[in-house]
């Protein structure tokens, strides 16, 4: 072997490339490279327009997943994972190596949006737990080359027990998918795919092609199961995403009936102070109403101010002459993003929180939504 060679072999056996040997043969003062860059300056450049190689290559092999993708193809993959869901199943998840990170990954986008799913290794699945496999769920297998060994033995006895295999692998219908994709009942191919980089030989086009097949099925599922902003939220209760999509009754701190006092538009404003102040924390505006009820107006902290420094004579005024008339409001239910929305485009600090006839129900202030960490202060 000359000096500074590196020699690889490839064992394709079970889908799997492996390094069975690696000699380095280097002699003293003996580059192992080519070339060396003469600058970090050059070093810095030659990085960049490598990174950039490597973005363009994952993201043309992503854009070519769907000239791969057959409407029939789809249709049948769409009705047995619906099959299963309506029936009770679950959506199974199975991969070996990066394949498996990336199933995993696929199984949590398919569960947050409403599709019972979890992933589940072929290894222990030949171990004991193919228990937890029934005919009514139904596989995703994921194997680029369609030879992975551990997956190529679960998917003959999964076939024999009469349970549904949907695998994503390389190639096209007329060419690849291996054994994998003869044993599926339904095949999605990526196509022709080659890994990044010149060496092309740790798993990087193919397994973001996987991942970007597998968020589009979650997706489309999701679509034809009419999932909402609503059913997500159930799911993702924690966090600032979370928050966002509470709804914004259950977070205001001033509510009509608790602590948040509403006062007419024939009410004058010395008066309307005083009732404000009669009984704990005041709230940072007043809601005030019409004759039928109907939030009509509001007074805010900085409408007093700019009223007492024209003239004090001007408390004696009724509010519907002071207030800021018809102010932007927001339906009890709605979500805390709309909430969020309407402050970064409006400025609007105290947001009035009405029922379906236009009652008060509520004032929602910019503190609740500091508080919730989904604005800044």
């Amino acid at each position: 072997m000359a000096q500074g060679s590196i020699r690889i072999s490839s064992d394709l056996r079970g889908g799997r490339d492996r390094f069975d040997e690696c000699t380095l043969c280097a002699m003293s003062g003996t580059s192992t490279t080519s070339s060396q860059p003469g600058s970090s300056s050059e070093a810095g450049s030659g990085d960049l327009a490598f990174l950039r190689g490597v973005l363009k290559a994952e993201s043309e092999a992503v854009g070519s997943v769907s000239d791969h993708i057959s409407a029939d193809e789809l249709d049948r993959a769409i009705g047995l994972m619906l099959k299963c869901v309506e029936g009770g199943g679950s959506i199974l998840v199975a991969g070996v190596g990066k394949s498996g990170l990336i199933g995993r990954k696929i199984s949590a986008t398919l569960a947050s949006l409403g599709v019972p799913s979890h992933d589940i290794h072929p290894t222990e699945a030949m171990h004991g737990d193919l228990g937890r496999i029934s005919p009514a769920d139904v596989v995703l297998a994921l194997s680029f080359s369609g030879e992975t060994e551990e997956l190529v033995t679960l998917a003959s006895v999964l076939k024999q027990d009469g349970v549904p295999i949907i695998s994503i692998t390389g190639g096209t219908s007329g060419n690849g998918g291996g054994t994998l994709a003869r044993l599926a009942s339904v095949a999605l191919h990526l196509g022709k795919i080659t890994e990044a980089s010149d060496l092309a030989l740790a798993p990087t086009c193919s397994t973001t092609a996987t991942l970007a097949l597998g968020d589009a099925l979650a997706l489309t599922i999701a679509r034809r199961r009419a999932f909402t902003a609503d059913d997500f939220a159930r799911r993702h209760p924690g966090g600032s995403l979370g928050g966002l999509l509470r709804p914004v009754f259950d977070v205001l701190r001033f509510r009509v009936g608790e602590n948040l006092p509403v006062v007419l538009e024939t009410t004058t404003v010395a008066d309307a102070l005083r009732e404000a102040d009669s009984g704990g924390r005041r709230p940072g505006a007043l809601l005030v109403t019409d004759a039928d009820g109907a939030v009509s107006g509001i007074f805010t902290d900085g409408d007093l101010r700019r009223l007492v420094m024209r003239t004090p004579d001007e408390l004696a005024k009724p509010m519907g002459e002071v207030m800021t008339r018809s102010p932007r409001t927001l339906r009890s239910d709605a979500l805390v993003r709309d909430a969020v929305r309407m402050v970064r485009e409006f400025r609007q600090d105290e947001i009035p929180v009405v029922d379906e006839a236009g009652g008060p129900v509520g004032l929602l202030d910019v503190q609740d939504l500091i508080a919730l960490r989904v604005v800044q202060n």
